[in-house]
Formats: structure tokens, C-alpha cells, sequence
């Protein structure tokens, strides 16, 4: 069966934004184009890690010789987003695999966001290459492959980053999260 493919090449609003409590929030990657709406579950380490990785694209490709694609350092007030994810979320799947890239012909970021993929040793198909080595080979059912311009992926970095951070308060010697009924520190009080 062929994969679904549910694409946006210049989506409205891309967002993360997160369902739920400090603690037992749910982070979901969410794209709009016109009244489609698509939201995939992504896991907070996942979600800070796409915002570090887009802005080192933009970083790089703006300290490239001539800055020829006209990337800008900072966020675009007219860009930023600060609303709530679009309700209902209908999760379409939580995220396993993301993939991000550049297409310098449009001067787009990429992001690609597959389903995480449960296999069934009955379901394994294995493949060989010429060298004789074998892998395995998972079709995926479906993903979201999203092309978004500079100035949105600024702002979808910047706006990412705030919400990740937005969690528990972090204890000041060991790091943990803390919690609102308290916290067990590793290193107690001297």
C-alpha cells in the first residue's frame, strides 16, 4: 500500500504546542493549510531538537558567503504565533522518525515526520543489497512532509523553544524536573 502522504508546501500556521499539564503535557507538531489540519504527537526531546536544528540550518546557510537566500538572525514580529494549538487535536500518529532538510529551489525548510513504527516480527521483510548485507524494510503507512519559508521557520523555532521551556521549574543542583507537591534531589540541602 502506498504511503499518505499529508503535504503542505506553504502552510498557514506550522506550531507545537503541547495538551495538558507541566509534567503530563503532550507535545503535538501542528500544520494548517486552509480549513486541513494535520497534528502528530511528537515527544518534548524531539520537539527542543527540531527547534536546534532549524535554526542551525538558518545559521549556516546565512553565514554562507553572500547570505544568498536573504536569511534573517532574528524572528519576524509579524510571524510570531503565540495562540493554543487548534482544537480539537485529532493526533493523526506519534512521531517516530523526523527528517529535516533545506531545498535551496524554493528556499525552504523541510521537515519530514514519520509514524513510530511498532514491528511485528511476522511483518519484517528483508531486503539485500549487493554486498550481500540484509536490512530490514518498513513502508511506512503515512507521514507529514511540511515546506515552510525562512521567516515561519524562525518563528516556529523561536516559538518551539518557549513552549519546551515552559515545563517544570528545574532544581538548581541536580537538574531533575520539580514538581508542584515537591521534589527528591539527589544532592540533598548542605
Amino acid at each position: 500500500m502506498p504511503t499518505i502522504v499529508h503535504e503542505f508546501d506553504w502552510p498557514d500556521r506550522i506550531v507545537v504546542g503541547t495538551v495538558g499539564q507541566p509534567g503530563a503535557r503532550t507535545f503535538y507538531l501542528q500544520v494548517r493549510g486552509g480549513r486541513r489540519v494535520v497534528s502528530a504527537a511528537l515527544e518534548k526531546e524531539q520537539s527542543a531538537i527540531l527547534a536546534e536544528k532549524i535554526d542551525e540550518i538558518l545559521d549556516e546557510l546565512m553565514a554562507g558567503e553572500g547570505n544568498p537566500f536573504s536569511i534573517q538572525a532574528t524572528t519576524p514580529v509579524e510571524l510570531v504565533d503565540n495562540e493554543p494549538l487548534e482544537m480539537p487535536v485529532d493526533e493523526q500518529f506519534r512521531t517516530g522518525a523526523i527528517g529535516l532538510g533545506w531545498d535551496p529551489a524554493t528556499a525552504q525548510v523541510v521537515i519530514e515526520a514519520y509514524p513510530l513504527v511498532v514491528v511485528d516480527e511476522a511483518d519484517i521483510e528483508l531486503s539485500e543489497d549487493g554486498d550481500g548485507v540484509e536490512a530490514i524494510v518498513v513502508e511506512p503507512e503515512e507521514m507529514l512532509l511540511v515546506r515552510m519559508p525562512v521567516g515561519t521557520a524562525r518563528a516556529f523555532a523561536k516559538r518551539t523553544r518557549e513552549i519546551v521551556g515552559a515545563g517544570r521549574p528545574l532544581c538548581p543542583r541536580c537538574g531533575d524536573p520539580m514538581d508542584p507537591e515537591g521534589h527528591d534531589c539527589v544532592f540533598p540541602e548542605a
